[in-house]
């Protein structure tokens, strides 16, 4: 039996993807594993891989176009086997195409309206370009978005270049900014024990580059298994609970901000935790994350402090309901047993999605991190 190419949901709210590119054609052998295509969702552009060794068959959505999670894209074949009639997507599948697909064959005449996407009409009236001008990739020569953007001359000084990780990432804060009724809690605490297992871990050979970032996931996940409500999601009207700690960490790549997971962290080592976040910070910087590195994120981390940042707020990453801002660990005056005296000092700010977690569940959890941070040495590392 063929076995199918599916459209992946990468995220709980995630309704859509789109195909970027296609890696392999029609009829190529493909290998269990190897990329097929990459698809854009509202989390990041990632690979899909071959499900199985085969011949790839049947491939039915084009680049550019957008369908429901679930749709099948294509098929792989194996030896004897032929593939079968694909069904259309639901009607309700916006399609970069979709406006020109039944189109005649042959270039639009000039005094017809020129044939283009409605996605590339759209960034082209905002760019000011003119859709006659230009050539198009998209079916029976129509403009499709990548045509218009690969067209936008070079800015002078009015505009910078966005692409779609960047897009992907302005639509989805902007969403979450709009729908999400988030409120920030914020704490100052005393980072001396934090820097001392630091120090002391990193002296053990294989540790050496254990980060502040990696402490932080070990403290969180079990902060977060004290209080599995900073762990939930709000999705349709109700609370829904993760199943496992998975903790995502925002990372800064030249296309944008992406957010790789690093799953099941309460069940992992320090070490193992380290290994696994520079596994997928150098993947995210690379642009070879995998479908499965941005999936099932349930918290998440975004550190600055090595920019000499001292706090911010950071945009809850819905659905998820919880957010850390990690500012730099700095030497500040405090007051110690009624003596003033120089400590390392970190600023946690913990933004929340009110519909999931009120002020006092809230505080509750950065009470506990905070003490943790401050005392982290009962914990297995």
């Amino acid at each position: 039996m063929p076995t199918e190419v599916i459209m992946p949901a990468l995220g709980m709210a995630q309704e859509t993807g789109k195909v970027v590119r296609w890696l392999r054609n029609e009829g190529d052998q493909v290998v269990k594993g190897e990329a097929l295509l990459e698809i854009e969702t509202d989390k990041v552009t990632v690979e899909i891989e071959a499900p199985a060794d085969g011949t790839l068959a049947g491939v039915r959505v084009p680049e550019g176009a957008e369908v429901p999670v679930g749709t099948p894209v294509a098929v792989v074949l194996a030896a004897g086997e032929t593939a079968a009639p694909v069904a259309d997507p639901e009607p309700r599948v916006v399609r970069e195409v979709e406006a020109v697909a039944a189109a005649p064959a042959g270039p639009a005449p000039r005094s017809r309206r020129r044939l283009a996407s409605p996605k590339a009409r759209r960034i082209a009236q905002e760019l000011g370009v003119e859709l006659d001008a230009l050539t198009g990739s998209g079916p029976n020569g129509a403009v499709v978005a990548a045509d218009v953007e690969a067209a936008t001359p070079a800015a002078d000084g009015g505009a910078f270049e966005v692409g779609s990780v960047w897009r992907v990432m302005a639509e989805r804060t902007a969403r979450s900014w709009q729908e999400v009724p988030q409120f920030v809690l914020r704490r100052d605490v005393d980072a001396s024990r934090l820097e001392s297992w630091r120090g002391s871990v990193r002296r053990h050979p294989g540790n050496e580059k254990v980060s502040h970032t990696d402490l932080l996931v070990k403290l969180c996940a079990e902060a977060l298994r004290r209080h599995p409500r900073v762990n939930a999601s709000w999705r349709d009207g109700a609370i829904a609970a993760g199943a496992t700690i998975n903790i995502g960490i925002a990372v800064a790549t030249e296309d944008g901000l992406v957010v790789p997971v690093v799953h099941a962290a309460d069940t992992l080592s320090l070490g193992a935790i380290s290994a696994r976040r520079r596994e997928i910070a150098e993947a995210a910087r690379a642009g070879r994350l995998r479908a499965e590195d941005v999936q099932g994120g349930t918290f998440t981390i975004s550190n600055l402090g090595m920019y000499g940042v001292d706090a911010f707020q950071a945009i809850v990453n819905a659905p998820q309901a919880a957010i850390l801002a990690v500012g730099r660990i700095l030497e500040r005056p405090v007051s110690l047993n009624g003596e003033v005296v120089s400590r390392p000092m970190l600023t946690l700010s913990l933004s929340l999605d009110h519909r999931v977690v009120d002020g006092a569940r809230g505080a509750e959890f950065l009470d506990t991190l905070a003490g943790l941070v401050e005392e982290p040495a009962g914990l297995v590392t």
